[in-house]
């Protein structure tokens, strides 16, 4: 499923016009990456959670000369997907 995808998926469930449905996914989306770049986690119950995980810094390798390089600190997001969600992805439906 695309972003486009989703965005005809609400505009029909939700009878709304394709531009009000592509608002309300375009603010859910920038809610949930505003609350990420603060650190914050975002819990969807029943669908998973949104957080930051932190990597330390290491050392890596460059695969073309093999010399040791440094690789910094650096902040990623994360998905953990609700139990529910894996027992739906699994045909498990409760």
């Amino acid at each position: 499923m695309t972003k486009q995808d989703l965005i005809e998926l609400v505009s029909r469930r939700c009878d709304v016009t394709k531009l009000s449905a592509r608002e309300m996914v375009e603010t859910v989306f920038a809610g949930i990456q505003e609350s990420l770049a603060k650190g914050e986690r975002v819990s969807l119950v029943g669908f998973g959670a949104f957080e930051v995980r932190e990597r330390a810094p290491r050392k890596g390798r460059n695969p073309k000369t093999g010399e040791t390089m440094p690789i910094e600190a650096s902040r990623t997001p994360f998905f953990l997907p609700s139990q529910h969600l894996r027992d739906v992805v699994k045909g498990r439906s409760r």
